[in-house]
């Protein structure tokens, strides 16, 4: 592959709202923590809008006298100041948006900083709490394990109403998300709604730390779990997998349930672990094959009886990796239809620091099918309900181990 493409679900600062379901993770990746997929690596430059994504398309110069106009006819009107740094920016926000494409979005620079510190991690202090847009409140999507929101018991489903007493039901993901965050050992007050009554908690700032890859071995089944697709998730995914082999496990559960995607190039590495040098995704452009990715040939885990776990927010590289497996017979697919996320974008980086993520492609699983829309139907359907999470119950991975065991 010639350059590694980004392939988030996540569009930046807006939420999804996909014909079939609301996802959970289809909000902005918020992230306290480092949870999401991180891009620096694929960061694909150009000298602004016209030297990258005109010259890419084919397509000619826009004919912006239409936009001067309006702008003549707005200063020439409007009683009060006009910010042109901010007109430049809407003309270009709207244009973008205009495409219609949820992933195809324009970030400022600041917007662009903060996408990249929260792909990447590097966010300073936090709680451990994934917010997103659920039935239009803000709420607790994922509570991160032996980390401060989990131990001073915020739980899944909860609704974030308050910051610092701070009413927070009608602002963004983004706005909630800054006033949490904070300095390492400072103290945040978190109200939240659980089932109808108003519960407070006082929590301790701290650094979260959460990596993309990791395992743990039940019995003679070891346990694999990706949460996002990073520049750091093939070379951790295969350490995990060579000590599954040093302790000789029979049996293999992949676990990409929230798993909203990242690097195509990491899904790719990742499916290598099962897949002996085959075509593991294939990549095209108005209808032509661009691209096609092949895993390395050395599988570690090659002819290991596996399960992969998915839900409605794996997306994109985890919709790549498990059309893989399952399409090679390689693993079997246990829990609910995922997302349903077949694009491929890349960030082209644009004048005063802005960025354009914009999509270049559609994915195809090695038998030819994209997702989009529809995601991808599991062997076995098991759910898991937001009741079992915060009762520490897990049917799916428990179906998924009684079937290894």
């Amino acid at each position: 592959m010639a350059e590694p493409h980004f392939d988030t679900n996540a569009p930046h600062h807006r939420q999804v709202r996909n014909k079939r379901k609301t996802p959970t993770i289809a909000i902005v990746i918020l992230m306290l923590v480092a949870v999401a997929a991180a891009y620096m690596g694929g960061l694909i430059t150009g000298g602004g809008l016209d030297s990258a994504l005109w010259r890419i398309r084919g397509q000619k110069d826009l004919d912006l006298a239409k936009v001067q106009d309006t702008y003549r006819a707005l200063k020439n009107n409007y009683d009060g100041d006009l910010d042109t740094a901010k007109l430049i920016e809407g003309a270009s926000r709207g244009m973008v948006e205009a495409v219609g494409d949820d992933y195809t979005v324009f970030m400022n620079g600041e917007e662009a900083t903060e996408f990249d510190n929260s792909l990447t991690g590097n966010i300073g202090g936090g709680i451990g709490v994934e917010i997103g847009i659920r039935n239009d409140v803000p709420t607790a999507v994922r509570v991160l394990q032996d980390n401060p929101a989990q131990k001073a018991g915020v739980m899944v489903n909860d609704i974030i109403a308050q910051v610092n007493g701070e009413d927070t039901l009608d602002q963004s993901v983004n706005d909630i998300v800054t006033k949490i965050r904070g300095e390492e050992g400072t103290t945040v007050k978190l109200t939240v709604l659980r089932n109808g009554e108003l519960k407070e908690f006082n929590i301790t700032r701290a650094i979260v730390t959460n990596p993309s890859a990791y395992g743990e071995v039940r019995g003679t089944v070891g346990i694999m779990t990706i949460t996002r697709f990073d520049q750091d998730t093939g070379s951790l995914a295969r350490a995990v997998a060579n000590d599954f082999k040093r302790q000789n496990v029979t049996g293999v559960v992949l676990d990409l349930r929230g798993n909203g995607g990242g690097y195509v190039n990491a899904a790719q590495s990742v499916a290598g672990i099962w897949l002996d040098n085959q075509v593991v995704v294939t990549e095209r452009s108005g209808g032509r094959v661009t691209d096609e990715l092949r895993s390395s040939s050395n599988p570690i885990l090659e002819g290991v009886p596996t399960i992969v776990l998915v839900n409605e927010s794996s997306a994109s590289a985890s919709e790549i990796v498990a059309g893989a497996l399952h399409d090679y017979d390689a693993a079997s697919l246990l829990g609910t239809t995922t997302f349903g996320k077949g694009s491929v974008q890349k960030l082209v980086n644009l004048k005063d620091d802005a960025v354009l993520k914009v999509t270049i492609a559609r994915w195809y699983t090695p038998k030819g099918l994209n997702i989009s829309e529809k995601g991808i139907d599991p062997d076995k359907h098991v759910e898991r309900t937001a009741d079992d999470v915060n009762a520490s119950r897990d049917p799916q991975l428990d179906s998924a181990l009684g079937s290894l065991q």
